[in-house]
């Protein structure tokens, strides 16, 4: 599958502020069936402090809704939430620390967001959140000129030094 831009700016925060060894996309375990078909979107590792970000990225800009209506949504993002929890339990057990993160730009306040708060453990990097990080990365950007090889970041700097 090919990576979304959204997770290619999830890759920039996870190397550039959470100073993440390894990024990978669209991750999939290691057995066949079922089982190995379903993905995370973006896993990145730090060993140094043995650390592991399991990220479901959506780039809905209109708003999140899978199916058609919000709890068919929160039975999908339940099963999302529950594969990274899956997933760090069998393969990442080298890893001390795990943060399980849902990234979106814009996910509407009220009945959604109010269930994903409920679920313990599931950093949720939406909507002001969301911001705040690329803010972290437009910083990042506008001190720095070497590119990383990530084209999300790598549009940032642009932008970042435009001249008039």
């Amino acid at each position: 599958m090919a990576t979304d831009m959204g997770e290619y700016l999830v890759d920039a925060y996870l190397k550039l502020i959470r100073e993440c060894d390894f990024v990978d996309y669209n991750v999939r375990p290691p057995v066949g069936g079922r089982e190995g078909m379903a993905e995370l979107d973006v896993v990145g590792l730090d060993f140094k402090t043995k650390t592991a970000y399991l990220c479901e990225v959506t780039t809905h800009l209109g708003g999140i809704l899978y199916g058609k209506d919000n709890q068919t949504t929160l039975q999908v993002l339940r099963k999302k939430f529950e594969r990274q929890q899956n997933y760090a339990a069998r393969y990442l057990t080298d890893f001390c620390t795990h943060h399980y993160q849902f990234w979106a730009p814009y996910v509407q306040e009220g009945d959604i967001t109010e269930e994903l708060r409920k679920l313990q453990g599931w950093e949720l990097v939406i909507n002001a959140n969301y911001a705040a990080c690329v803010d972290e990365l437009r910083q990042k950007a506008r001190n720095t000129i070497r590119d990383i090889g990530n084209p999300f970041f790598r549009a940032l700097q642009i932008l970042e030094h435009l001249r008039s």
